[in-house]
């Protein structure tokens, strides 16, 4: 009887460390992610990188319209003087999400000539690696990556991965506003991190 208690007791006293290993890390992770961008303080750039988002049919979908409009606020403020929008053509789509972003901020005041696109990405990842070459052709090198506040950590830690030199700006407004939104995104985004330091090693 002792021994089975004893067994008992180191298998109950494993499964408790394996837990703690995993949730631990994963509470810290997404505490992270959440107060992120507070930690990082705006600063000015060569150009804005809007991470793609859904549209829908010729508009942007409400969270890719945040997006997008933070972007044309950073440039009306002069903290950058290009902006590029990321994002191809999504599943049963018909036009790419930087397409959109791209029509809707000329139609909201943003010179042509200052607007950069790259039409390939569908995640992203794909949207920094291909916006880096979309701006060394045009001798930009410094970025403000502009996304939700949720998104950014991971995304600018993939932009430095890539070697960029790029600090993020969350957009004050959001869609994602009730409890149970913000809670799918931020577990989604833990997963996504960790996913993204596990292909790394």
């Amino acid at each position: 009887m002792l021994i089975k208690y004893y067994i008992k007791q180191q298998c109950s006293a494993f499964a408790l460390l394996v837990t703690a290993l995993v949730i631990l890390p994963s509470v810290v992770a997404a505490f992270n992610i959440y107060f992120y961008n507070t930690k990082n303080k705006l600063k000015s750039a060569d150009a804005a990188i809007v991470l793609g988002a859904e549209v829908w049919q010729d508009e942007p979908s409400p969270v890719f319209r945040e997006r997008i409009n933070h972007a044309i606020n950073l440039y009306n403020k002069g903290k950058v003087s290009s902006i590029i929008f990321t994002g191809g053509i999504g599943e049963d789509k018909d036009f790419a999400e930087a397409t959109v972003g791209k029509r809707y901020a000329i139609a909201h005041g943003v010179k042509e000539s200052d607007i950069l696109i790259e039409t390939k990405s569908q995640t992203t990842l794909q949207n920094l690696k291909n916006a880096k070459k979309v701006a060394s052709r045009q001798d930009l090198s410094k970025f403000i990556i502009v996304s939700d506040p949720l998104h950014l950590k991971r995304a600018t830690l993939m932009a430095r991965d890539l070697g960029m030199n790029a600090y993020p700006s969350a957009t004050p407004t959001t869609r994602y506003q009730s409890m149970e939104s913000k809670l799918k995104f931020l577990v989604r985004e833990t997963s996504a991190y960790f996913f993204y330091l596990m292909s790394k090693i």
